[in-house]
């Protein structure tokens, strides 16, 4: 039986990088989307293509049911889960005084409930096939945070860096309360994609910060998630930084 991985936001970006690396290291996939229909359809084939068997899941992760619906679809289609990888983020910007309560609990909802409610759900599946003489088959749980939330957060964007840091406390705490049976672990990626607000002068304005002189690549911090996934036996409570240095700097 073919190991499965789950990728919250799994249809666009980082997301369907992961979703497909994994894919190619054959494991079967599960996703979630809200609204990219298209994209959905297109990564479906593909891993289909890839020989996997695949399980797109529509659900709205602020809501919350949206753990419950998960839940339940995924045990309906795979049997076991072998690795949670929460993708799923809301990247607004919010500035000092446009911050509202309604803005800030969704992205809240989104970047920190909704990863530490489903991997409080997916938590006995994960931990099923475990056995403490085989270092391979702890579940795995990766959370994506983001290099600005490692002490330089990102101006403009208080509602974001406060919530993927507290993202970045629920992977310390989940890795102490999951162990021996789940390795949980993050990625803290730098510009993997140029975001809209990045002008020709904030491009090269950030690239003399990063010792590497380019910015990443979603491929890149997909092949870190399948590291840790397939390899990091020995590895908890960890962050790895895919940002080409910039933190040194």
């Amino acid at each position: 039986m073919n190991k499965v991985a789950l990728i919250t936001g799994g249809a666009k970006r980082v997301g369907r990088a992961v979703a497909i690396n994994l894919a190619k290291a054959g494991m079967d996939i599960a996703f979630t989307w809200h609204t990219s229909e298209n994209e959905t359809k297109s990564l479906e084939q593909e891993i289909t293509g890839l020989g996997q068997k695949v399980l797109a899941i529509q659900v709205d992760v602020s809501q919350p049911n949206a753990v419950e619906i998960i839940v339940e679809k995924l045990t309906q289609k795979f049997k076991r889960l072998d690795a949670l990888i929460n993708s799923a983020s809301c990247f607004e910007s919010t500035t000092m005084g446009s911050v509202t309560v309604q803005q800030f609990e969704q992205t809240m909802a989104i970047n920190a409930r909704f990863p530490l409610m489903l991997t409080q759900a997916l938590a006995p599946l994960l931990a099923e096939n475990y056995s403490s003489n085989k270092p391979h088959s702890t579940g795995r749980v990766i959370n994506f945070i983001d290099t600005h939330v490692l002490g330089e957060p990102l101006r403009g964007y208080i509602s974001y860096n406060t919530t993927k840091a507290a993202l970045r406390e629920i992977t310390s705490s989940c890795a102490l309360e999951l162990a021996p049976e789940i390795t949980v672990n993050a990625i803290a990626p730098g510009v993997v994609a140029w975001a809209s607000f990045y002008t020709e002068e904030k491009k090269k304005e950030y690239l003399e910060r990063v010792p590497l002189g380019r910015v990443g690549t979603a491929d890149e911090a997909a092949s870190a998630v399948r590291f840790l996934v397939q390899d990091a036996h020995y590895c908890t409570g960890q962050i790895i930084k895919i940002d080409g240095g910039r933190h040194l700097t």
